[in-house]
Formats: structure tokens, sequence, C-alpha cells
């Protein structure tokens, strides 16, 4: 059965490129994205270890921090270490740093746990969160990368991979000159919330039908007396 996704074939008939798609290499976006303001900062790259990615994500925040207002006397709520850690966490553990300045989302991978890098952000005054596994879509970076790709290469048949770090390139700047500001949730949260209101739970399991079921207008008190009477 077709699923929903980009695109979908019969068995036997799989996708197959335009005759112009050349293999002449790949490309990666080093994307940092801020949803409030809808500002894109990114960089196309060749590869993205550790080794790029991680220098490269430093210098960035630091420019956004230095950008930034300084942080106020008494901080609003939101805007301290204790209001994004988890209740467990010991009092003492954000000693010594300096005031919390920013959140850094990004995807539970295993190089993104480097003790190096967590360090300097704590240091920096920034607190990384990570998506929950299997949660990837949650981070709105990657629908941003999905929108600069159909921008940057729809309809187009690049040669080389430095066509499309210069397509990128200029995309991000197309994009930067009239940002868009993502919210968390957004209508499509809204609408799914509506869908879970004209839900009718089943006997409190996890199914549900989407017509109320009738329910018996007689207690069980009255329907006990009932039967008593008619014997």
């Amino acid at each position: 059965m077709p699923q929903p996704g980009a695109s979908w074939q019969r068995v036997g008939d799989p996708a197959q490129r335009p005759h112009e798609y050349i293999r002449g290499g790949t490309a990666k976006l080093l994307t940092l994205f801020r949803p409030a303001t809808g500002e894109l900062r990114a960089e196309p790259v060749d590869r993205a270890p550790n080794a790029v990615l991680h220098p490269w994500l430093q210098r960035e925040l630091t420019a956004i921090l230095a950008a930034c207002a300084p942080v106020p006397p008494e901080p609003a709520p939101g805007q301290r270490w204790e209001d994004w850690l988890p209740p467990d966490t010991p009092p003492w553990w954000a000693a010594g740093l300096p005031p919390l300045r920013g959140l850094l989302i990004w995807d539970n991978l295993q190089g993104h746990h480097s003790w190096e890098c967590e360090q300097w952000c704590l240091n920096a005054g920034i607190l990384p969160l990570y998506t929950p596994l299997g949660g990837s879509w949650l981070n709105l970076a990657e629908s941003v990368q999905r929108i600069l790709t159909r921008r940057a290469l729809a309809g187009q048949h690049p040669e080389r991979a430095e066509q499309i770090k210069e397509w990128f390139a200029d995309t991000v700047q197309g994009w930067n000159a009239a940002p868009t500001p993502f919210v968390w949730g957004g209508k499509r949260a809204a609408r799914r919330q509506r869908a879970r209101a004209r839900r009718h739970a089943l006997g409190g399991s996890g199914g549900y039908t989407r017509r109320p079921i009738r329910r018996c207008r007689c207690t069980r008190t009255s329907a006990l007396i009932r039967y008593q009477h008619d014997k």
C-alpha cells in the first residue's frame, strides 16, 4: 500500500533518476536554526565529522552570544539553569557556571555527546538539550534543511559537489533575506488535539471509536430490582 512520503513506486518498478543525473559527489549542510526569528546559519561542506562540526558550531555560537543582550540581574522564568534541568538534579550542579544564555537542541547522536563539546557549551552559558531517541523530527533544523534542499536542487542537475555547495550557500542567503519564524506545534499540533478530542476511548484501552458508545440509562441497582420483580 502507498505510504506517506516524497514518492512511492509499485513492486518491480523502482524510482529512477533522470538521464541528466551524475554521481559526482555529495555535500553536507551544517545548520544552526533559531525558530523564534527564523535566523539561519549554515555552511555547506564536503564532510561533517566531529572535527569539522564542533569547531564550526563553537564559532557560530560565540558570534550569536556576542550579539545577544546581556543577562538581566534577575532572570525571568525560563532563563535559569534550574528551569530546564531534571527535578532530581543536585542543587550544586550549576554552581560555578555562568548565567544561562541559550539552549542548543540537537539530535541524540553519539557524536553529540562529546564531553569536550558539552563542557564548552556549559562554560559559555549554553545548555545542550537532546531530542529523544527516534524523535529527530522534533529538531526544526531538519525541517529547514528539507526546505532548503527543495529550493536549491529541485529541477536542477548538478555535475559536481562544488555546484551543490554554491547553490546551498545562495539559498541560505536568500532565506536570511526574508526569514520565516517557526512555532513549536503550530496548526498541525492543534489539528491533532482536535482529532484526539473527537475520539472516544474503549474501556480505558488503546482502542477508540469516532462515535460515542450508547450507554444504558438504567443503573445496576434498578436493573437488579427489575429482575427480582420479574422473577
